[in-house]
């Protein structure tokens, strides 16, 4: 059932975004543990991430959740992971 029941990794993004693409390098070695969602803010359905996020991306959710902004706290993101990870067993 491990695999059912990932947190869900929202990646607020737009093109291009370097610090997109270094977050999620970032994060390669966790991608198993995850499931990674990007939205797209400049897309017109997402306008109103765009509002709250235009200056910020990449912005991080876990599981629906503001988790971090602009760069990976790893240590951040590896504690939450976990949490879920054991709520989960």
């Amino acid at each position: 059932s491990a695999g059912t029941n990932k947190p869900l990794l929202t990646l607020f993004t737009k093109k291009p975004c370097p610090l997109c693409d270094e977050a999620k390098e970032v994060l390669e070695p966790y991608k198993k543990r995850f499931i990674l969602q990007e939205v797209d803010i400049t897309l017109p359905e997402n306008s109103s991430w765009y509002e709250k996020y235009k200056y910020d991306i990449p912005v991080f959710h876990l599981n629906g959740k503001f988790l971090m902004k602009h760069r990976v706290d790893i240590k951040k993101f590896e504690n939450h992971l976990a949490k879920l990870e054991l709520q989960n067993d």
